[in-house]
């Protein structure tokens, strides 16, 4: 008996869609759609409310925009005690200008430093020192003197005086361009006085003065070399403002140094200041 031809799958129809049937056991074909429409769902969600967000800023600034500003409270002193303007003439000075804002230490920093106590002989008068010259007192001067150019240093003012023949003060004032400038040497400074090959200690404070602004340090020992006598040495360094005073107090013969003749001197200094 001839066998009968097996009828063929008919072909979709176009534009109909493949889904797989109902019945074909496939979880995940079952669950797609479903999920189309919740992700669509949360996106007009999201942007619902990103829009009504903007909406209700844009209304706020729109309200405001609209009322009257509300006027400030009445000064307490009504008419300040500040110069008139004059114009400038011949005797017109920048302190003159700058009356507002000019500070002592922008004058001569000649006058504001200490005069010897009695009985001391003057070795320095107040002068102004130059740059080059004061970079000569340290161990590397030419780095020293591209670091405080760096930093804006803007004059030296110094004085110096020695008691008895033994003991010898020098005091410098080393004003910057700003208090950046200022902050930064001082800081310096301190940074290695604590060392075994300077103070060996690290200092007592200035009263009055913040423990990071200011120092005063005593040799812990006097220096020792041959065929000199023992020398020992002292120092302070503070920065008020755009200032900072350097204070160096020896004695030639090594012998004991009070830290309160050093605090002295630093504090009849901050006081001119």
């Amino acid at each position: 008996m001839p066998e009968l031809p097996i009828p063929a799958e008919k072909a979709p129809e176009p534009g109909t869609p493949e889904f797989p049937s109902a019945n074909s056991g496939d979880p995940a074909a079952e669950i797609a759609p479903s999920r189309r429409r919740r992700g669509r769902a949360t996106l007009l969600i999201a942007a619902a409310l990103v829009l009504g967000t903007l909406a209700g800023t844009v209304t706020g600034y729109a309200i405001q925009y609209h009322r009257e500003p509300t006027p400030l409270p009445p000064l307490a002193q009504q008419e300040l005690d500040t110069p008139k303007p004059l114009a400038a003439d011949a005797a017109t000075t920048l302190k003159s200008i700058n009356a507002n804002r000019w500070h002592k230490s922008d004058d001569d920093l000649r006058t504001l430093l200490l005069e010897p106590p009695a009985g001391a002989k003057l070795l320095t008068p107040p002068s102004f020192e130059s740059l080059d010259f004061h970079a000569a007192d340290y161990e590397n001067p030419e780095e020293v003197l591209r670091d405080l150019v760096g930093v804006g240093l803007r004059r030296v003012a110094l004085t110096s005086w020695s008691t008895n023949d033994r003991y010898h003060v020098q005091i410098r004032l080393m004003q910057f361009r700003d208090f950046a400038g200022a902050d930064e040497h001082q800081k310096q400074q301190a940074s290695y006085m604590p060392g075994a090959k300077y103070a060996g200690n690290p200092g007592v404070a200035i009263p009055g003065v913040p423990d990071d602004l200011g120092h005063v340090w005593v040799d812990s020992k006097p220096m020792q070399k041959a065929g000199y006598e023992p020398f020992r040495s002292s120092r302070a360094v503070v920065r008020r403002g755009d200032v900072v005073l350097e204070i160096f107090y020896n004695d030639n013969r090594g012998g004991k140094i009070a830290e309160s003749d050093v605090i002295d001197l630093a504090e009849r200094q901050l006081e001119r200041l």
